[in-house]
């Protein structure tokens, strides 16, 4: 992970923090900052704070809601047949 996602990693971590022990605000699972994490964890700082930043714009009143999870790697070879699953934490 570059040092940049790693800077931005721990901004949204020192976020959560903050905000331990209070109702969420978020109308999607996993929450913004979760989903900031991952989303910078698997794609770096510059996918994955676009990607972040989307999600942070589409949690609002007039939104949609529920599971939302970060989009897998995308992958240059045509021919991976390996699965991914996603489970619910």
């Amino acid at each position: 992970m570059s040092p940049v996602a790693k800077a931005m990693r721990s901004i949204v971590r020192a976020y959560q923090h903050l905000r331990a022990g209070r109702p969420s605000p978020c109308r999607y699972q996993p929450t913004c900052s979760s989903y900031a994490v991952e989303a910078i964890e698997v794609h770096g700082a510059l996918r994955g704070g676009w990607l972040a930043l989307r999600r942070i714009g589409r949690c609002n009143p007039f939104g949609s809601s529920g599971w939302d999870p970060v989009p897998l790697p995308r992958t240059d070879d045509a021919h991976d047949h390996h699965h991914h699953e996603r489970t619910v934490a």
